[in-house]
């Protein structure tokens, strides 16, 4: 093992989820920088680092150092104390003010930042504000570093130090060692592996109740994450005693006192299987079962009188209605809560809009929402009517959760929610609970679509139940064969394989390319040349959709690709080896209720502050600031998962599907994919890898019981 002192010089390459880092560093003694590699994550250019490790000689990069353990210290020159301060490292000290202050204070600037940062007002421009923001950044800045060093000595990534501080504040080190788990519980993105790993180190016994309750609930967690709102018995224990490599009697002990603390929840049945659930699940289930029964019986007899006939409201708005669609009216009026689905031009928005111009003519007021911003927005679109997301109508608050609920209902007549596929278990149950006895509930949406990102297959097992009126529309309307993105994904629905001929002046178009390296260099130049050239379009409004996150046709690689082709701007934050660049197009990939931002949401980079390490993320009418600490919880989104854009719609979509994509390719998903596509779809792929999904329909059936529930209860 050799010592090697060093100054990051600037970072090659991260890994987000390893840590595994390449840097280049300047080394005295040596002309050229040195790469230097290890779990270096969330080191920033200009840190100086002491590090432990040994010299390797790589066959295709060289000489490398790679690292086992490293500290960092303070800069030893001018040089390196003003690119230290300039990194962005303290908020309120950006490249201009570090080189001032370093100028003024020389090798004393951090004795004078850490003991007398008042003198910081004899540098011109800083004032009392921006010295009360350099000293709080600093000391929080010291107590992250101390931090992370406690996690690189228990193997955990560094990255996560911020967001621990963030959660323990001061108490942050005590907290993790009273009770590692803790981390798994509260720290987004800190999975149960990891927390066991820090926990073994600090002793913790294997069959300990800490460690085997811990292990229990990310199971069920891991399931939820699966779709399923619940485990049966015999599956949790198989599963807790994989993890835990605990044995079976200490994994039902644990189990037994934990529903004894009511931290789990029984629902006992002898003939389907004893379920275990998270109590959220078991209360957001029985409680939409209970509120979606009592609306239906509430509305036994509730046939509305109409003021105008359908077939007056079809001649005054000039709407030719077929008989389906008069009778899916009818039916509508004559029902408290129905569920109207159907297909890509089989009418579902044209109903929508003649039962909302029936119920407006006898004078109801209508309330219009849906899952995403994006469906929302869509929605408003096409009825002239206002229409909000889900949270917004329920009026969320961070700290007191949703305003409208059983107490507080909503306001109105008649709510129509489309996207309704998209609905988990924990949101409709808080939609249900604000719905009032004499509201009408309208539920829209494809169920052949992919079900819900979260547990629960709601919009199925409402269906499935039989105790809601159900419409359900399958003629394709004459304008909309034309288009042969509908009539493929009708035809993919019915388990036929799309045509993939090509056509002049078609709107769907297939590309075959059977080897994933050139399948991306070939989305690439679709998305950055060939289509914007032929269409006259933006590449941002070009979505690259994929079955998956991982390889080279994955969203992960096809967004690294497609930001270096689409948008090379050096102005960036970086976070955890990705690059945040001005004008980026980004997606929100976990819940952020104090900011107002959901899973899925699409936004723009507008605003990238190096000086005080944040960026505004432009989402429809609002911009959104970011701290760095806080970048995890965006990504790139010039290509994503199918499964993300759900409820979403974008004018040019292009998909690969290809056989390294053969884990997801299964119907729902190819459809899914392809009824996103507005006015133009390009796939680029396998004609096997196609057939293979289209055959495939077996889909994982989902641990639920909403529907047995709205059946029984």
């Amino acid at each position: 093992m050799e010592k090697l002192r060093c100054v990051v010089e600037r970072i090659t390459y991260q890994n987000q989820e390893t840590g595994y880092s390449v840097l280049k560093v300047a080394v005295k003694g040596y002309d050229d920088l040195i790469p230097l590699v290890g779990n270096l994550l969330d080191v920033t250019a200009g840190s100086v680092l002491l590090v432990d490790g040994f010299w390797k000689a790589d066959a295709k990069y060289g000489r490398q150092f790679i690292a086992q353990n490293w500290e960092e210290t303070m800069p030893a020159t001018l040089y390196g104390l003003e690119k230290y301060l300039g990194s962005g490292l303290i908020k309120g000290v950006g490249p201009r003010f570090a080189k001032k202050i370093v100028a003024a204070f020389g090798m004393d600037t951090i004795d004078i930042i850490e003991g007398n940062p008042g003198k910081l007002l004899e540098v011109h421009g800083i004032g009392k504000k921006r010295v009360n923001k350099i000293k709080d950044s600093w000391e929080r800045q010291k107590e992250i570093k101390n931090v992370m060093m406690f996690l690189q000595e228990y193997g955990v990534s560094t990255g996560f130090a911020a967001k621990i501080y963030r959660a323990y504040g001061n108490e942050s080190i005590d907290t993790v060692k009273e009770n590692p788990y803790k981390l798994a519980d509260d720290i987004w993105g800190i999975g149960f592996k990891t927390a066991d790993t820090v926990a073994e180190k600090l002793g913790f016994g294997k069959e300990s109740f800490v460690r085997c309750r811990s292990g229990i609930m990310y199971t069920l967690n891991q399931l939820a994450d699966e779709g399923h709102c619940f485990a049966y018995r015999e599956q949790l224990v198989e599963k807790a005693i994989m993890l835990l490599n605990a044995s079976e009697p200490v994994i039902v002990m644990t189990m037994d006192q934990m529903l004894k603390d009511q931290d789990l929840i029984l629902d006992a049945d002898e003939e389907n299987g004893d379920a275990i659930y998270l109590p959220p699940f078991y209360y957001a289930e029985s409680g939409s079962a209970n509120h979606l029964r009592k609306l239906v019986s509430a509305g036994s007899q509730i046939t509305l009188p109409l003021t105008l006939t359908i077939e007056d409201i079809a001649k005054r708005d000039g709407i030719q209605y077929d008989e389906v669609q008069i009778e899916a009216i009818r039916k509508t009026l004559g029902s408290k809560v129905m569920v109207l689905t159907g297909g890509p031009g089989t009418g579902k928005t044209t109903v929508t809009k003649g039962i909302i111009a029936a119920l407006q003519a006898s004078g109801l007021k209508i309330l219009l929402a849906a899952p995403t911003g994006r469906a929302a927005k869509r929605m408003a679109e096409a009825t002239g009517l206002e229409s909000k997301t889900i949270h917004r109508l329920l009026e969320f608050k961070p700290a007191d959760g949703y305003q409208r609920n059983d107490e507080n209902p909503l306001e109105g007549d008649v709510l129509i929610v489309d996207e309704s596929s998209m609905i988990d278990i924990i949101l409709m149950n808080s939609l249900l609970k604000a719905v009032p006895a004499h509201m009408r509930l309208i539920l829209v949406g494809d169920i052949d679509q992919l079900p819900s990102v979260g547990a629960g297959n709601v919009l199925r097992d409402i269906i499935n139940s039989g105790v809601v009126p159900v419409v359900r529309l399958t003629k394709i309307f004459r304008q909309a064969l034309s288009s042969r993105i509908i009539t493929n994904a009708h035809r993919i629905n019915a388990g036929q394989l799309p045509d993939i001929t090509t056509r002049k002046d078609s709107d769907f178009f297939f590309i075959q390319d059977t080897n994933p390296d050139h399948a991306a260099e070939q989305i690439v130049d679709l998305v950055n040349r060939r289509l914007p050239n032929v269409y006259k379009v933006s590449p941002t409004d070009i979505q690259v959709l994929a079955p998956m996150k991982k390889g080279v046709v994955g969203a992960g690689n096809l967004n690294t690709i497609l930001q270096a082709a689409v948008n090379p701007s050096d102005i960036c934050l970086r976070r955890a080896g990705m690059e945040y660049r001005l004008n980026d197009k980004v997606m929100q990939i976990k819940n952020n209720y104090d900011k107002e931002v959901f899973n899925g949401d699409i936004g723009t980079i507008e605003v990238v502050d190096l000086e005080e390490r944040t960026l505004s993320v432009r989402f429809d009418d609002r911009l959104i600031e970011y701290d760095v600490t806080e970048l995890d919880e965006l990504t790139l989104s010039y290509a994503t998962s199918i499964h993300k854009s759900q409820g979403s719609e974008f004018p040019i979509v292009v998909m690969p599907v290809l056989m390294s994509h053969y884990i997801m390719l299964q119907r729902n998903m190819i459809y899914t994919g392809i009824t996103r596509a507005k006015k133009l779809l390009v796939i680029v792929g396998d004609p096997k890898a196609l057939k293979y999904a289209v055959q495939n329909v077996v889909t994982t059936k989902r641990n639920s019981r909403l529907s047995d529930r709205l059946m029984t209860e």
